[in-house]
């Protein structure tokens, strides 16, 4: 179930039944101000809703101020340890904050960082992965397993509520999908806050779009989870597109274009795979809510993708152009995706 608690982040709202928004981090060095602010704005223009930034010392604070010049999006520091730089990230201008209340220090830290996100309506993520746990939860389950995961962030969550703060965000991460997915569903099971969901160290694009898409989707199929991060050892704006197909997929995302293909066969007479990139690369940008189907077959093609709101088949050198699986043209293979086009700028 969407999570009964929200918080909210520079008029973003998270849980409470809001849309699931999308998150990523940038990867320049903190210390490079123009290159991170050049990625930030690559990836609001991508459609990343939240962006995290590193600020490993004083210097980096310098950063936020940068950011939250640069783009509209929230901005999120991501704190390890230093219960400073989080004060003074918050004194920057700072949307959220991402840190881990128990390796701060004593509870004077603790009530220092939770008065002053909230006074100034500023939310705290915990953050948890298999490397993070604490001592005493390991011993008790031996490994990083699920429970250890899902324990060791309700710890961290009491440690904020003691000072009446409750604006949380939890994330329980492995780099394991199975041990991510459990943990997530025990978090669900014991606890109202909202959930960022993620696969941490999935890999690559290719093995970690698989490995995010299994993992996250498998939670939002249920109603589990309120914000996503596809991380990928790559561009973070290939993150972004990312999880914006993964909520497409499964008819969460609110705009862009779902795209359908064909895997091709032994009767396809046309260079699908080629057609099939090229209109999905040129329709990255488009914000249509629209279906758009790319089929290999002239016969079956508007057929079987007569659900699609404008696609194309291929024939020999030659394709079709339908709606909603009425032929409205035919066309030769060099001008497809170009009329394609043309008629997806009319709808």
């Amino acid at each position: 179930m969407a999570s009964k608690h929200y918080v909210t982040a520079l008029h973003t709202q998270i849980g409470g039944g809001a849309k699931i928004s999308i998150q990523s981090m940038l990867n320049r060095p903190a210390e490079d101000i123009e290159g991170s602010v050049q990625q930030a704005k690559e990836l609001e223009a991508a459609g990343c809703e939240i962006i995290r930034a590193a600020v490993p010392n004083k210097e980096a604070v310098r950063l936020i101020a940068a950011l939250k010049e640069a783009v509209s999006v929230p901005i999120v520091a991501d704190i390890h340890f230093n219960y400073q730089l989080a004060l003074e990230s918050i004194a920057a201008g700072v949307d959220k904050i991402r840190i881990n209340p128990g390796n701060i220090g004593d509870d004077s830290r603790v009530k220092a960082v939770a008065d002053a996100c909230k006074a100034k309506n500023i939310p705290i993520r915990i953050g948890v992965n298999s490397g993070s746990l604490e001592k005493s939860i390991l011993a008790k389950y031996g490994h990083p397993t699920a429970e250890a995961l899902c324990d060791s962030a309700l710890y961290h969550a009491s440690l904020l509520e003691k000072f009446d703060f409750n604006d949380i965000v939890l994330s329980m991460k492995s780099s394991d999908v199975a041990t991510m997915v459990k943990a997530y569903r025990l978090a669900d099971q014991r606890c109202d806050y909202p959930l960022h969901l993620g696969v941490t160290e999935a890999g690559t694009r290719r093995m970690g779009i698989i490995k995010s898409a299994v993992g996250i989707g498998a939670l939002l199929v249920d109603g589990i989870g309120d914000t996503i991060r596809v991380s990928l050892t790559d561009n973070p704006v290939e993150e972004v597109y990312a999880a914006q197909d993964i909520l497409k997929s499964l008819g969460l995302g609110d705009e862009g274009v779902k795209f359908v293909s064909c895997p091709t066969c032994g009767r396809t007479k046309i260079d699908l795979i080629s057609l099939a990139s090229e209109a999905e690369n040129r329709l990255r940008g488009c914000k249509k809510p629209i279906t758009v189907a790319v089929m290999g077959c002239i016969v079956n093609g508007p057929g079987e993708a007569k659900e699609a709101d404008i696609g194309i088949a291929g024939g020999n050198g030659e394709g079709l152009i339908f709606k909603k699986g009425e032929i409205i043209a035919k066309v030769p293979e060099d001008q497809l995706i170009d009329r394609l086009m043309s008629e997806i700028d009319k709808l």
